[in-house]
């Protein structure tokens, strides 16, 4: 009997929901944090918002019976968070203290990053397909989001960080639905309340840092009330999505075709804020779509290369084998000269 049992989201499903949440949730913080908009410039707080959401909806899960609790180790589960928090809070900091350009460049430099990491942390090989695909598509998004490059020697530190931590992060997340069998929203349900106490305690602090203001001076409005609840639904369904990726494909994967939302939010931003979108912005696009359509078509061929020598080995009859079957058909042999089996002493 085949007990295997098909996933209640398909693979298709976990990247439409990451790709439209990440995207619309950069849109809603774009909103309610701009000045434009409704000025709450406390990104590190917000962070620890989203996570409490997270954490509240995780529980709520536990508890109902939704979702069943697996076991793993406390140590494991605070070397995570503090890896990710370190992700987020560098990822702050480099945008803080680099140019745009710059930050651009240290977010596609995640992608050989994460190539090298899976590497030597998991023995991956890449087929020289894989490699020139993610070539095409990081020199695609290049094309569309690099501008000025300022580089200081701070902002260089906190862009390494913050590319090490972000893609040790995202290898540790498949790394450890695999180790202990664990489903993607039961991992976040163990990791996201330990992200929540840390960030919503350290992140005032953080976000005073950044930009001198205290979100105990913030004052708050309906709307923005409203934006801030729906950025916190969003990144249930964002945080999620980026588990349920990670688990079923691979981190590079996730890297090269997570960057169908760079494509889309400069697409959005053209037509919701009247961004600027020049000729380099759409010949960019178009290369980076090209090379996520290379990379997918890569991938599945070399799957198929490694069945295939497995199946011509084992399985197939060689010419001789049929000349010769062919042979004992013509000469009339009896059936029993065929089936009779060969006894070893």
């Amino acid at each position: 009997m085949n007990q295997d049992k098909k996933p209640v989201v398909s693979d298709v499903g976990a990247w439409a929901m990451n790709v439209v949440s990440s995207v619309g949730i950069i849109m809603v913080n774009k909103e309610l944090m701009s000045p434009g908009g409704y000025s709450f410039s406390f990104a590190t707080t917000l962070t620890g918002f989203h996570f409490a959401v997270t954490a509240l909806v995780g529980w709520i899960s536990s508890a109902t019976g939704y979702s069943v609790s697996k076991n793993v180790p406390l140590w494991e589960l605070l070397w995570f968070s503090v890896v990710a928090n370190a992700s987020i809070t560098s990822m702050n900091l480099s945008l803080m203290l680099n140019s745009v350009g710059f930050y651009q460049i240290s977010k596609l430099s995640m992608i050989p990053v994460v190539c090298l990491m899976e590497w030597i942390l998991n023995s991956k090989h890449y087929s020289s397909k894989v490699i020139a695909s993610v070539v095409v598509v990081a020199f695609g998004v290049g094309i569309c989001t690099v501008t000025d490059v300022e580089i200081n020697a701070k902002g260089f530190l906190c862009a390494c960080v913050a590319v090490f931590c972000t893609s040790l992060q995202q290898i540790t997340i498949g790394s450890f639905q695999k180790k202990y069998n664990i489903g993607s929203f039961e991992l976040l349900s163990k990791t996201a309340p330990i992200q929540a106490a840390s960030l919503v305690v350290l992140g005032p602090f953080l976000d005073f840092y950044l930009n001198g203001q205290s979100i105990m001076s913030y004052r708050y409005s309906l709307g923005a009330a409203i934006f801030l609840l729906l950025s916190c639904s969003l990144a249930v369904v964002c945080n999620m999505s980026q588990y349920l990726c990670i688990g079923r494909f691979s981190a590079t994967s996730f890297q090269v075709l997570g960057h169908m939302k760079t494509v889309c939010v400069l697409i959005l931003g053209w037509i919701l804020f009247d961004s600027a979108l020049t000729f380099k912005n759409i010949m960019g696009m178009l290369l980076a779509v090209l090379g996520m359509v290379v990379y997918s078509w890569a991938v599945e061929a070399d799957k198929k290369g490694v069945k295939l020598p497995a199946f011509r080995s084992s399985d197939a009859l060689d010419g001789e084998d049929v000349k010769l079957l062919k042979q004992k058909i013509i000469n009339g042999l009896a059936d029993s000269d065929l089936e009779k089996p060969q006894m070893k002493s």
